[in-house]
């Protein structure tokens, strides 16, 4: 008799911009329009379907809600709330009820940062000695490839919803990304690994995971761009590993945040205090 096939499920998303420079070069990192921080985070959802249902479920209710009906991102047309919750969008009190139901699925959330101000630094640095312009993407394929270096042997098939980065469509780039880490993994453990990877770009009104990480990311982004944890504490056990690769305090790969090291306010303040 065969075995089953085993199955893991990833949604990937992303916070925060790549906007680095104004038109004269200047840095503008942490101006308005540009973040601090830019973010690549994972979820590794036990049930998809399940949270489909549930996510579905409660925007329906939330949609035959009276107290909501006037609420403009709730308006079909608008094609916001109505069609896929969003953290950064959705009114208030409808986050409130969409952080309510995600702290109780069945999820994993993995998540790498870097610091906008260090790679704009190190641009700047490359372009006057090398005359290389910072390619945005490739920041976007690196963090890619760090956070599922650990992932992609635990399942026979490996499928990998990745949120869509607005009109194009980089699936061999990504690819490309995905496979690099599982080289890096097969090479620090020797060994091989056999999964099966399908990825697929997806709009997040397709996807209901990918709706989930984006809470998961906006909740992260809280703390590290306002100082604020209130989103974060609720779902505080659900996060495996936060990867801050710029906070190189303690080691040169940067601090990981775990259950033997939590994320805490203090622990950020202190390392942007240097």
């Amino acid at each position: 008799m065969s075995e089953e096939i085993k199955f893991r499920h990833y949604f990937v998303d992303e916070a925060g911009d790549t906007t680095f420079f104004d038109k004269k070069g200047r840095i503008i990192v942490g101006q308005p329009g540009a973040s601090k921080f830019f973010m690549l985070g994972v979820a590794q959802i036990g049930n998809p379907e399940q949270v489909t249902w549930e996510l579905n479920t409660l925007r329906a209710s939330l949609m035959t809600n009276p107290r909501f009906k006037n609420i403009p991102s709730m308006q079909p047309e608008v094609k916001k709330t109505a069609i896929t919750f969003h953290a950064k969008d959705d009114h208030p009190k409808i986050r409130e009820k969409v952080f309510e139901l995600i702290q109780y699925f069945d999820i994993k959330v993995f998540i790498a940062i870097r610091s906008k101000a260090e790679i704009a630094e190190s641009a700047k640095a490359d372009f006057k000695r090398l005359g290389r312009k910072l390619e945005q993407n490739a920041i976007y394929d690196d963090l890619i490839t760090r956070i599922f270096k650990n992932l992609l042997h635990k399942a026979d098939i490996i499928q990998i919803a990745i949120a869509r980065r607005g009109k194009a469509v980089r699936e061999e780039a990504l690819e490309q990304a995905i496979n690099q880490a599982q080289k890096n993994f097969e090479s620090k453990w020797k060994i091989s690994s056999n999964s099966s990877i399908i990825i697929e770009p997806c709009y997040p009104s397709e996807v209901a995971g990918l709706q989930v990480i984006d809470y998961y990311l906006w909740a992260v982004q809280r703390c590290y761009e306002r100082n604020d944890d209130q989103f974060f504490l609720p779902l505080a056990n659900k996060y495996r590993l936060i990867m801050d690769l710029d906070d190189k305090r303690n080691k040169p790969y940067g601090e990981w945040y775990c259950d033997r090291n939590p994320l805490t306010l203090e622990k950020l303040k202190g390392a942007r205090s240097k």
